[in-house]
Parts: structure tokens; C-alpha cells; sequence
């Protein structure tokens, strides 16, 4: 796909390799239920962080050119790329992106995303085709190897299986503003995305093997969650999340910039953890039209306890 991306790639003994990039934080005013978000410096460091960091799906824009190197236009129709994020990133940090080449015509590889100084950003698996055809990813592998929960206090009045309050309308113009979630819009990202291409413009995604503008693969994630707050998913609050972990699988791929989708939500999983609550979130982008499923997300919501108020004296008052 060498008329998509200029990334400069190498191959080194079976892994390829991306360019050291320096991702922008674009959440500073990240707004959610009223309050700051960790992405916000002094919020960050109230909770024992060092700065605001990067929201985690700004890295799977690094993983695009090494996996359209692998696949070609395959990875945009039908690719899957699933995380699990390690370590936070601050402005100013290098990541690098790497991926393993496929062996006797696997369909699917590992990834990773590293720090300049080697440190884990994330791990996690890539791959082409219908999910049944594949193995499954290292999110799903998390999902099925989960523990029972024993007891919740910030998410105790969720399910697994509560679906969202209602069928939500989604698109994403070039320059729309994407929200209090996400105070920018497409042609601000596209500005700062880390791996520019011709394809997520409205001029060059004429060029593209589908004729028009496709949306990144990071702005996928920004076009799941934009309508999130309507699922109205009772979490008690307030109480500070991250992105524990997320997944984005194309369907009927891409997604396109300008066109109409509607969002179906369901909580597939819940989880603690020292630190976290979490509830796992599977979003369904449907075309309107047709009613057919073009992509799919799994987010793992993690809440942080120590960010809700009455976390110490409710938890023993349950149980």
C-alpha cells in the first residue's frame, strides 16, 4: 500500500518495524458526568499519575502502515487489531509500533507498541477475516480467562448482557467536533495523527480503493464512543475511567468519513482489580441502510476505585 502511507518500515528477523513517533495529547479537555478526565494534567496527578496521558487508541494509528503492509487492502475490509494497554504515554514520549510477519499463511500476528526505552505500551494481536475464522484475539482470550466478580460498588447495579437505552445515530464530517469526550474534530487529528495518509482526506480518499475518505483506525474508536452517554449504563459517580483495554474489528470495512451509521451497546464482561472496576463494553456500528454490521468494538472501561468518593464506605456496607 505504498501510495497510502509514508511510514518508513523495516523488517527485522520476521517483525516489522515502524518509526519512532511522538503522539500528540489531544484530550486536555476531555470532559465526562461533569468533571475532568485522567487526560487532564492536575486530575492525573490527584490520582497518582505523572502527567495526563495519551488516550490508548492514538497508538493503533502506528499499527496501520505495518499491518497494510502485510495484508494490503484486506486489513482495511475485514482487519482486526486488539489491545491490551501496558503503560501510559505522556506527550513527548517516542512509541514504535511493531508487528510479526505471518507464518504458513496465518491470518493472524502479534503486536506490540514499545517506549523508546523499550518499556511496554501495549500488547496484542492482529489479524484478517471473519471472527470465525480466526483464533481468537488476545482481548477475547482476556474476556474468556476473567475471574468472577465478588463485589462491585461503583458498577454493582450493571450486567453482563444490559444493552444500551437505545439505537444511536453516528457520523463523523471532516470538521464536525466530536463532543465533550473528544473536544477536536477529524481534520484537527489528521493534523497531528501520527501516520498522515491521502486516504483519510476528502480529495485523496478519492484515490483510495474505495473512492472516497476513510475514517483512521483511531477515529473509529472517537466515532463508537461520541453518542456513548445515551447507552445511559448506570455507573455510579463520579469516578474517574481509563481505557483498560479495547479492540476494533472490521466487518464490511471501512467505515467512511461523512456517512451515517447507527450504535447498538452491550456489556459482554465485568471485572476488578486492585485499583479498577471495569465493564466490558461491545459496540455494534451498523450501516442504516442495509442494516448490516460493518465493525465492532470491544472496550474494557476501568474505573478507577480510588477516584469515587464513597468507595471505602460503601464497599463494606454491601456485603
Amino acid at each position: 500500500m505504498t501510495d497510502a502511507f509514508e511510514s518508513p518500515l523495516t523488517v527485522e528477523g520476521g517483525t516489522v518495524v515502524g518509526p519512532l513517533r511522538h503522539p500528540r495529547q489531544m484530550l486536555a479537555d476531555q470532559e465526562y458526568g461533569g468533571h475532568q478526565s485522567i487526560h487532564d494534567d492536575a486530575m492525573a496527578e490527584k490520582l497518582g499519575f505523572r502527567a495526563g496521558p495519551i488516550e490508548g487508541p492514538t497508538h493503533f494509528s502506528q499499527f496501520v502502515p505495518l499491518l497494510a503492509r502485510i495484508w494490503g487492502s484486506a486489513w482495511f475490509e475485514t482487519g482486526t487489531l486488539s489491545s491490551h494497554y501496558r503503560n501510559m504515554v505522556v506527550e513527548g514520549e517516542g512509541v514504535r509500533a511493531f508487528s510479526d510477519e505471518p507464518v504458513d499463511g496465518s491470518n493472524q500476528v502479534a503486536v506490540r507498541a514499545e517506549k523508546e526505552d523499550g518499556t511496554e505500551v501495549l500488547i496484542g494481536s492482529a489479524s484478517i477475516g471473519p471472527a470465525s475464522d480466526a483464533t481468537p484475539t488476545v482481548l477475547e482470550e482476556r474476556i474468556a480467562n476473567l475471574r468472577p466478580v465478588e463485589r462491585l460498588v461503583i458498577l454493582r447495579d450493571l450486567e453482563v448482557g444490559m444493552k444500551g437505552k437505545q439505537v444511536e445515530e453516528v457520523r463523523m464530517d471532516p470538521d464536525q467536533n466530536m463532543g465533550k469526550l473528544y473536544p477536536f474534530s477529524l481534520n484537527e487529528k489528521l493534523s497531528a495523527i501520527t501516520e498522515p495518509s491521502p486516504w483519510y482526506t476528502e480529495e485523496g480518499g478519492k484515490s483510495s480503493p474505495w473512492g472516497k475518505a476513510i475514517v483512521p483506525l483511531e477515529m473509529v474508536s472517537v466515532l463508537a464512543e461520541y453518542t456513548s452517554h445515551q447507552a445511559a449504563f448506570p455507573v455510579r459517580g463520579p469516578a474517574v475511567g481509563l481505557f483498560a483495554g479495547q479492540q476494533i474489528r472490521m466487518v464490511k470495512g471501512p467505515l467512511f468519513v461523512g456517512q451515517d451509521y447507527t450504535i447498538e451497546r452491550e456489556i459482554v464482561a465485568l471485572s476488578e482489580s486492585r485499583r479498577t472496576e471495569s465493564y466490558w463494553v461491545k459496540t455494534t456500528i451498523r450501516d442504516p441502510a442495509s442494516g448490516d454490521v460493518v465493525a465492532e468494538m470491544i472496550l474494557n472501561h476501568a474505573t478507577l476505585k480510588g477516584s469515587y468518593e464513597a468507595y471505602d464506605e460503601e464497599y463494606p456496607a454491601l456485603g
